[in-house]
């Protein structure tokens, strides 16, 4: 068996994270069809089929499998030794790789990102929006960004941008043939727009007042996976939906939506960016933070 190259190594295991080679190529600067030729030529200088290929999917074998676990640690320690010279540089470097909800991502885009990207002009940022919650060392991200309640324990986690307050909302036209719910237990004679979460879960409606804490499984013909459609789907009549005030406020604001059982929706902790506890944190993160606390 001949050695393969750490630049065919590198290549076959952003393919496994990505489960893609357009995705892969994208991120690594190259063609699809170069990166099929190098995983062709990997295989045959190893003598085993490491990936299983179809017109839509790609997914390592029993033994890509094996070869990518072993490879994923040193990798990241790779990533790391270079991280330590870079240190000697005068400004940080590189590529910052982030995940992020979609509202999370415009958030950043507003001001945190532009800051970053003019203050660190030799930084580049690859911003990651997913609605599912992702193993960001298994998909090679520098860092997340989620609720508070979503981060795992072993996570050091830097809050920003305020509490954030999820709202009960419907279309003036929607509350004027059903309508207006006064409680929450009201809102099981009403049409809901449920949310279907990554996880496959129905997201169950949370509410507060006075110390009374309620969870409810809400009725509805209409489930989403998206925070804005449910707005929009709320703002065309279609029932009650219940989204975070910033995705609801354009269509406050344009009198589409009104907001319901207001007493009832307290803000929550907001958003947080974390990282593996365990790691060296990159000096591009440890700028990007210093940016998020000035300004978030």
């Amino acid at each position: 068996m001949k050695k393969p190259d750490l630049a065919d190594l590198t290549a076959f295991a952003a393919i496994v994270a990505h489960r893609s080679f357009r995705q892969a190529a994208d991120e690594l600067g190259l063609s699809a069809s170069t990166l099929s030729h190098m995983m062709r030529a990997l295989e045959q200088k190893m003598g085993v089929r490491l990936l299983n290929r179809t017109t839509r999917s790609v997914a390592p074998t029993e033994a890509g499998e094996r070869l990518v676990s072993r490879l994923r640690p040193l990798l990241r320690d790779l990533d790391l030794a270079l991280d330590d010279i870079n240190q000697f540089r005068d400004r940080p470097s590189g590529l910052l790789r982030i995940n992020a909800s979609e509202p999370a991502a415009r958030q950043l885009l507003a001001q945190v990102v532009p800051t970053f990207l003019a203050r660190y002009p030799e930084m580049a940022l690859d911003l990651v929006t997913e609605n599912r919650l992702v193993d960001i060392v298994d998909g090679g991200f520098d860092a997340g960004i989620r609720l508070g309640e979503a981060l795992a324990q072993d996570m050091i986690a830097v809050r920003f941008g305020g509490e954030v307050r999820f709202v009960t909302v419907a279309a003036p036209a929607y509350l004027a043939g059903r309508g207006t719910p006064q409680t929450p237990d009201d809102l099981k004679q009403h049409h809901c727009i449920r949310l279907r979460q990554p996880s496959g879960k129905i997201y169950r409606w949370e509410f507060s007042r006075n110390g009374q804490e309620i969870a409810l499984d809400v009725p509805g013909a209409l489930t989403l996976n998206h925070l804005g459609l449910m707005a929009e789907a709320a703002a065309g009549g279609l029932g009650i939906a219940y989204v975070p005030a910033a995705v609801a406020q354009p269509f406050i604001d344009n009198r589409k939506l009104v907001r319901v059982l207001e007493e009832w929706c307290p803000p929550i902790p907001g958003l947080f960016l974390y990282y593996p506890g365990n790691r060296h944190v990159p000096p591009g993160l440890r700028a990007f933070i210093n940016v998020l606390k000035e300004i978030g």
